[in-house]
């Protein structure tokens, strides 16, 4: 994974809603804090274009977002904060193909795709559920396997406990923990950055600190009290 911002920023009208920026980002984990309106979620959605920057540029693994807008998306899965959103069709397993159409799969290798990629999240008893049958950390599960049976380098999940109860929560943590492919996690569920490699606040628009999960999260909570 390699993530380049380079002078990037993104204003709407009259509102900044992140100002320019330069980093460059290649750990597995990765963390993103801040309160409320900080940035962090349009900064997390520059990464594969779904924000494109009004200044500058981002780089996804070498692909800049605004002229190789699909080669940046196909880098990069994105669960978003409500992922019952992005679930689109009535039953888990056609929602999970549904990723699969554009490579033109026979119909028992697009099956096998799916039932590997739920096997993967131990999810495998979700395949024929329907979507509005399913608790929250069920519906994480499936929109993060209709996300990864794409093969995206890097993932990015937002707000990925949000409205979870405790045991669908641990759930969740445990299967971010276990995910072989760099992730980013946008959250204001700090236990959940435990022992990840770097954390970015950001405040205000401006990323404000940048650095170990211990050192992040601790500005944080004074920025907060």
């Amino acid at each position: 994974m390699h993530i380049q911002f380079d002078n990037a920023g993104a204003a709407y009208a009259d509102h900044v809603a992140l100002k320019s920026l330069t980093l460059e980002l290649s750990e597995r984990r990765i963390g993103v804090i801040g309160l409320n309106g900080s940035g962090k979620s349009t900064f997390a959605r520059m990464i594969n274009g779904l924000v494109v920057p009004s200044s500058g540029r981002v780089l996804t693994n070498g692909h800049d977002t605004r002229t190789a807008a699909a080669k940046a998306r196909s880098a990069v899965g994105y669960v978003f904060q409500n992922p019952s959103n992005q679930i689109i069709l009535p039953l888990v397993r056609d929602d999970i193909a549904l990723g699969l159409q554009s490579r033109r799969l026979s119909k028992p290798d697009e099956t096998q795709a799916v039932e590997a990629v739920l096997a993967r999240l131990h999810a495998g008893h979700l395949i024929d559920r329907r979507a509005h049958e399913l608790s929250g950390g069920e519906v994480q599960l499936a929109a993060l396997a209709s996300v990864l049976v794409t093969e995206p380098d890097i993932v990015i999940l937002d707000e990925p406990t949000n409205q979870l109860d405790l045991k669908n929560r641990n759930l969740v943590e445990r299967t971010i923990a276990a995910l072989p492919e760099n992730v980013i996690v946008v959250t204001h569920d700090l236990a959940l950055l435990s022992g990840f490699e770097r954390v970015l606040l950001f405040h205000d628009g401006s990323l404000i600190e940048d650095g170990p999960a211990e050192t992040t999260i601790s500005r944080y909570l004074a920025l907060a009290a």
